[in-house]
């Protein structure tokens, strides 16, 4: 199935301010905020407003900041929540329920059609107010498929602008993602928005098989921090998009994905990690010999990703012992220096020689180069 139009719900001032290093002020929110509204992303996710007096005030500040992007709180399916989030002036309103058989004999010990009947007046208030509204099942694929039916199609006989699959655990497989969520197709109007957790690392293969089932909204976060080892990641979910069809992303500022991976690291103090999706340290970095001779060619003979795209570089890494002749010949016609075949191979080997004691700095492979136009 291709993909159709979609959203993403950046959920980096929700889902993000529970992973266990993040504690923002309200100054670092509102960049975040700032910046994921210029890069392009259609809907930003704040913490509900009942979570603290400063999450209220701060979902308050965001809410008038004038962004384009809309803003939406996520609550409990009650009444107070709801009313709390609506006086906040947000665009939307997600409203969440366990529908889970764990969660409901765990939690809150309502059954189905308790909790059919809870969220009505919930969802009638938000509507009422002029905001959007979801109504997301927690838990989802722990939950009866006939259960999940029954709530959906009645959320959405109430109106709802979308439904939500919670993967809340991470357990859910592709194969799931996609069955289930063709099978909601064939029974609601509503938007299908998905939401999943990377317990297991299937996060991003989740989403993108959500919307090639038909659903139309993803959560993400920047660098998919958040709860445990948080949801689908921004970068990851955008590398995958842009590795299917690079039309599918042009509507955001890719450029600054770099710039946004950095910032949130740095608020929640952690480093990028040297293999993140585009925005790690060695993401467009070629090493092996045979590579290297192919990327110098073509670099899309070893690159789904166009680094320049992002405003990133390739590297080519030369000074070590599983370099190629060709990498060294680029290097060398860098420096002006020029040697034939013959030469260049026996180059290539002497470095390949000190190089098995470590890898050597480009001054030294250069110095390397120098001395054999002098010898």
């Amino acid at each position: 199935m291709s993909i159709q139009e979609f959203a993403i719900i950046d959920s980096t001032l929700r889902e993000g301010e529970q992973f266990a290093k993040a504690h923002y002020t309200t100054e670092q929110k509102v960049r975040i905020a700032r910046a994921l509204d210029t890069f392009g992303v259609e809907y930003i996710e704040l913490t509900s407003p009942v979570a603290s007096p400063q999450s209220f005030e701060d979902c308050k500040t965001i809410a008038s900041l004038g962004l384009r992007t809309k803003i939406l709180t996520h609550t409990r399916c009650h009444m107070d929540d709801a009313a709390k989030a609506v006086e906040t002036g947000v665009d939307g309103v997600d409203i969440l329920f366990g529908t889970s058989s764990y969660l409901r004999e765990f939690s809150h010990g309502k059954n189905i059609d308790q909790i059919i009947e809870s969220a009505r007046e919930v969802i009638e208030f938000i509507r009422k107010a002029g905001c959007e509204v979801r109504f997301s099942s927690e838990d989802t694929f722990r939950s009866e498929e006939d259960d999940l039916l029954r709530v959906y199609q009645a959320v959405d006989a109430m109106g709802v602008d979308r439904v939500g699959l919670a993967d809340t655990v991470g357990v859910a497989t592709p194969r799931q993602l996609f069955a289930l969520v063709s099978e909601l197709r064939h029974h609601i109007r509503a938007g299908i928005e998905f939401h999943g957790h990377n317990d297991s690392g299937c996060a991003i293969a989740n989403s993108f098989t959500a919307l090639e089932a038909g659903a139309t909204h993803i959560d993400t976060s920047i660098l998919g921090i958040g709860e445990r080892n948080g949801i689908t990641p921004l970068g990851g979910f955008i590398a995958r998009l842009y590795s299917y069809d690079r039309d599918l992303v042009k509507k955001y500022k890719l450029n600054m994905l770099y710039d946004l991976d950095r910032m949130v690291a740095d608020i929640v103090g952690i480093e990028i990690p040297f293999n993140n999706y585009i925005t790690g340290e060695t993401s467009f970095t070629h090493k092996a010999g045979m590579h290297t001779k192919a990327v110098m060619l073509n670099p899309g003979a070893y690159e789904i990703i166009d680094p320049a795209d992002f405003g990133l570089q390739r590297t080519i890494a030369i000074a070590h012992r599983l370099t190629g002749k060709n990498a060294i010949q680029s290097r060398a016609r860098e420096l002006g220096l020029h040697f034939g075949d013959t030469q260049l191979r026996e180059i290539t080997q002497e470095i390949k020689r000190l190089a098995d004691a470590g890898p050597l700095s480009t001054e030294q492979l250069d110095d390397i180069l120098r001395g054999f136009v002098v010898a």
